[in-house]
């Protein structure tokens, strides 16, 4: 087993998170077209719903560049590791040390 594998992302999750987000945005939309109240307090609410997607967006943007660099960081470790064992020889001889 690869220590550095990524997990996959099938189509059908990534449909899946996107038809999810697409309904629950449209959904909310329409509850806040719909509110029987006015439009001072309608506009607040579309203006908090954007709101809350844009930092959605940008929380999970600032996660998978966390995860990006600790990928990075991980692939360098292991290279370094990969290195020292293939210089290590056993069998070396350390008399003249």
């Amino acid at each position: 087993m690869d220590i550095n594998a990524q997990p996959k992302v099938t189509t059908a999750f990534y449909a899946q998170a996107a038809a999810s987000f697409v309904i629950s945005l449209l959904a909310l939309a329409a509850g806040i077209f719909y509110l029987p109240v006015g439009g001072w307090i309608r506009s607040f609410l579309a203006i908090g719903l954007l709101y809350v997607v844009t930092s959605s967006f940008t929380l999970a943007k600032c996660i998978r560049d966390a995860q990006d660099a600790g990928t990075v960081v991980r692939r360098v470790d292991q290279a370094r590791i990969d290195k020292l064992i293939a210089e290590h020889n056993p069998f070396k001889d350390n008399a003249a040390v």
